[in-house]
């Protein structure tokens, strides 16, 4: 009876690969999952503002108006002025009471991003009273 107790011919080679089909698995499902969560995650609700109906407030004595055309031109109490020069003029305007309310008014067809910057303007020039001028229900545009 002989025994073998070594022969290298039977052993199975040695394999340096990666097996890559679990990962590939894994990745597989990482994207379904993202691509039925990323909808939920945002919301996009359309939304069509109605007229107010609230009795307008009192008007000041000397109310100052910030009125920002369609064209994108800015103008303080009917003066033409930059968004540079807004800080300065409005404080000439309100005599540098910054706890003064400023009116703005916009042509329905300027962009978000244009208010924006008009208020993000005012607001580094320290006037943080902003009231927005819209048209009342019913009034003759």
């Amino acid at each position: 009876m002989a025994i073998r107790l070594s022969d290298s011919s039977d052993d199975l080679p040695v394999n340096h690969d990666i097996n890559v089909t679990p990962f590939i698995d894994v990745m597989l499902v990482l994207l379904i999952i993202f691509m039925v969560a990323a909808p939920l995650a945002t919301v996009d609700v359309k939304v069509d503002l109605p007229v107010s109906t609230a009795k307008p407030a009192p008007r000041p004595a000397t109310p100052v108006f910030l009125s920002i055309q369609a064209d994108g031109r800015m103008l303080l109490n009917e003066r033409p002025v930059s968004r540079a020069e807004l800080g300065a003029a409005v404080a000439a305007a309100t005599n540098a009471d910054r706890e003064q309310r400023i009116f703005l008014r916009a042509d329905k067809s300027i962009t978000y991003d244009t208010i924006m910057g008009a208020m993000n303007a005012l607001r580094s020039a320290g006037y943080l009273h902003v009231a927005l001028v819209g048209a009342e229900a019913g009034a003759p545009r």
